[in-house]
């Protein structure tokens, strides 16, 4: 895809995750701590106290030790220290820019990254943040972020923009994913499987691995042609991958070969992990909540009543799950059946219970 032509998107993870960036073009440039500290004193944006501010657009979650961070529209940071029952913002975030990402290495430190080329970092488990890197000119969106350690990350996103960190985001370096490779996909979501490879969900059915730590990627072409939207390692040591039209792809060999996932639905798949508990649950667009009790093999969809569209979820109360999107953050049951009766939603059968 050329980079000088941004498509419309009609799905509205897509709108707020990337930027608006129609024409862009613009390469964002090295941003390192005396430059953000410089642009937090000359009247850098902070984020506004509110007390919806778990009521709004949510993107994206992690658990920081204990305590649930989640980040979304607006420069929200909301934190949750009773897991998900209960939410507080937190206390000073210098943007106000969309953040689409968050991660944490331990209980203390963690980053977050959003439009604008934004990363902020935390070291009071999320309480106070600070910006340490920025390009507001470029208009470059930062859709993922992952650390190794406490020294080395990255930040990618829109158009194959990626930042390295090797000093713990004190200073960034702009780089290729690899050597000659100039792909300009959308990068969508990093993360690492079991044994630490590392994959990132881009678009035109594409999985980068790295079997090196992020030093290089190689690129695998999957049998999809549509756009990945996020994944995540699961504890048998596979992969799943999720996207457009309700499509999911998994991999048991490292991304050499992959089967197609049932996921009971053709709506856009934003969100997903595996609880505790060994089951594995999706969220996306039109109020899609997957549930597999088969260890991914197969999904069943429970259509949430509101429609709204969610976009990220993680392990919450006993028996419950949080789901992150539109409407902000949302208990619901870990268990189907019981989610159809407590939530107002429906279960729709899957294309091997249909009668049709």
């Amino acid at each position: 895809m050329s980079s000088s032509i941004f498509p419309i998107v009609s799905s509205w993870v897509h709108r707020l995750r990337l930027a608006s960036v129609a024409g862009l073009c613009a390469v964002a440039l090295s941003f390192g701590p005396a430059a953000a500290q410089e642009e937090a004193e000359s009247g850098a944006e902070y984020a506004v106290p509110s007390d919806l501010a778990a009521e709004s657009l949510l993107l994206d979650t992690t658990y920081a030790g204990d305590r649930l961070v989640a980040v979304g529209e607006f420069g929200h940071v909301v934190l949750s220290d009773d897991r998900g029952v209960t939410w507080h913002q937190a206390k000073e975030v210098p943007t106000q820019a969309t953040l689409t990402g968050v991660t944490f290495i331990g209980d203390k430190t963690g980053f977050a990254v959003g439009h604008d080329a934004t990363v902020l970092r935390t070291t009071d488990a999320g309480e106070t943040w600070k910006l340490v890197y920025n390009d507001t000119e470029s208009e470059m969106a930062f859709m993922t972020v992952y650390f190794e350690n406490e020294k080395r990350g990255f930040a990618m996103g829109a158009f194959s923009f990626m930042v390295e960190t090797n000093d713990g985001g004190d200073t960034w370096e702009e780089r290729s994913l690899s050597d000659g490779v100039l792909d300009d996909y959308h990068l969508n979501k990093l993360f690492s499987d079991k044994d630490g490879d590392l994959f990132i969900a881009a678009e035109f059915g594409v999985v980068y691995h790295s079997t090196d730590k992020g030093r290089t990627f190689n690129r695998i072409q999957t049998q999809y042609e549509g756009s990945f939207w996020g994944g995540f390692g699961m504890a048998d040591g596979s992969v799943m991958v999720f996207g457009m039209r309700g499509n999911a792809f998994r991999s048991y060999d490292k991304g050499q070969t992959w089967e197609k996932v049932d996921t009971g639905t053709d709506k856009s798949i934003a969100g997903g992990v595996q609880l505790g508990n060994g089951k594995i649950i999706l969220v996306g667009l039109q109020g899609y909540v997957g549930y597999s009790d088969n260890g991914g093999q197969s999904f069943v969809e429970v259509t949430r009543a509101d429609r709204l569209g969610y976009a990220a979820v993680a392990d919450g109360p006993e028996g419950q799950i949080v789901v992150f999107g539109e409407p902000g953050a949302k208990l619901m049951p870990d268990d189907m059946e019981r989610a159809r009766e407590e939530v107002g939603a429906k279960i729709t059968a899957t294309p091997a219970d249909s009668d049709s």
